[in-house]
């Protein structure tokens, strides 16, 4: 086994490379299976062909996620689908509560209804274009975003 972080060769039970000092399992440079150096961001080992890159079982999609961004993102699915409930429990009540107003004031407040759906819509649109381009990478609680 060889670190990802300095690329030295480390015994497999260890937690931290004795060479860099690095956790085992940090690190994106070297491969952990023949220690040869990685091209940025390689998903697999151009040496020995393994792979770089551990997929999380689980993990929210995040085509899936910047997709419903820009779709949907007025009313914050994209955010209820990562686990940013706070975000999505605001989009829903600009978009939803402009709507519900319109109709309760029969129509009055429904001069100011569509700038603030627009408003939402462009913060969904954006969410959804960032979480495409890996800009937000992680679900509300912590875990990296799968393909």
């Amino acid at each position: 086994m060889f670190c990802k972080h300095c690329g030295k060769n480390i015994d497999p039970k260890a937690a931290v490379c004795v060479t860099c000092g690095a956790p085992t399992g940090c690190g994106e440079r070297f491969c952990a299976n023949c220690g040869c150096p990685l091209q940025p961001g390689a998903a697999i080992c151009m040496s020995c062909g393994v792979a770089t890159k551990t997929v999380v079982p689980g993990a929210k999609s995040k085509m899936a996620a910047g997709l419903l961004g820009i779709f949907l993102g007025a009313f914050g699915v994209h955010n209820f689908y990562l686990g940013y409930i706070g975000k999505a429990v605001t989009q829903l009540c600009l978009s939803a509560g402009s709507i519900l107003l319109t109709i309760i004031t029969c129509g009055v407040a429904g001069v100011i209804t569509p700038f603030i759906i627009l408003g939402a819509s462009i913060w969904g649109l954006i969410e959804g274009i960032m979480i495409l381009c890996g800009n937000i990478n992680t679900d509300g609680n912590g875990n990296p975003l799968g393909e």
